[in-house]
């Protein structure tokens, strides 16, 4: 197999280049999504033989759905990455050792998280599961505000051996300014009139069916008390205490505080709409 691959970035000088080194060794068919990033992005990914297309930035899943059907793909397979993350040796030799045209339609991908310069290996969010290679024609990504997903329009999913790095650079002040946006997004997807999930929430489905499934169980239980409860089992029970410092400060900015202001602005929105009420 060599699928087409595409890449979103914005300002990711840093971390771009050992992700394109990747994707290339894959495809003579890579694209660079650039959302008019300000330092040498668009110069790096030209320099090391990718296409860049710029487009103005929604949300990923927006940005995601314009590059499928916008780039003139060249290929019957896409394989989506972010600017940030690079595969290893196994998942790049897994991919070529495709066949040209496979039983299922699209392949989950692990990823592991890198932060302040370490790999987190625990914690129940190591690997998280992705959809990132799929056919042609049948392969979309959620409208959602937050956390959004690629899903298959048909066809079946298999696992991929290797996994990919998301090699997070970006200062602690960057990661929590956008954690804040990004919790702003949450509360508008939960208070929403209409969901716009598209994948399945499953208990027994795929690797990202059951997160689903999971994350719906979390968000009917109390306010505050739920991201208390999400840390010490993350932290706890699933070990991230083993992940040193680094894990400590992940699990809790990401486990606890990140939730927690996801809690807190929804209560504070309750509380505006019982006093215009």
């Amino acid at each position: 197999m060599k699928p087409s691959v595409v890449i979103l970035a914005f300002n990711s000088a840093e971390t771009l280049p050992a992700t394109l080194e990747r994707a290339l060794s894959v495809s003579d068919d890579v694209f660079v999504v650039d959302s008019f990033s300000t330092d040498d992005t668009a110069q790096i990914a030209c320099r090391m033989g990718a296409k860049v297309y710029r487009h103005n930035f929604e949300n990923y899943g927006s940005q995601r759905n314009w590059a499928i059907d916008s780039l003139p793909i060249r290929y019957p397979w896409q394989l989506h990455l972010d600017a940030d993350e690079w595969m290893d040796d196994l998942l790049v030799q897994s991919i070529r050792n495709l066949p040209e045209a496979p039983s299922q339609a699209g392949f989950l991908v692990p990823r592991y998280l890198k932060f302040l310069g370490r790999v987190l290996k625990h914690g129940a969010m190591s690997p998280t599961w992705h959809l990132r290679l799929f056919q042609t024609g049948v392969g979309r990504c959620e409208h959602r505000k937050y956390d959004q997903h690629f899903y298959l329009l048909s066809g079946v999913t298999a696992r991929l051996p290797g996994h990919m790095i998301d090699d997070v650079r970006m200062s602690l002040s960057e990661w929590t300014a956008r954690h804040n946006r990004w919790a702003d997004s949450e509360v508008a997807e939960l208070t929403g009139s209409e969901s716009s999930e598209t994948i399945q929430r499953k208990a027994l489905g795929n690797a990202i069916e059951q997160k689903r499934y999971w994350r719906a169980k979390y968000n009917n239980l109390p306010l505050f008390v739920r991201p208390v409860a999400l840390f010490i089992y993350r932290y706890f029970i699933r070990l991230g205490c083993l992940d040193g410092k680094e894990g400590l400060i992940f699990w809790v900015l990401q486990t606890f505080w990140f939730r927690f202001l996801i809690d807190s602005k929804l209560f504070e929105k309750r509380l505006s709409h019982t006093s215009h009420a």
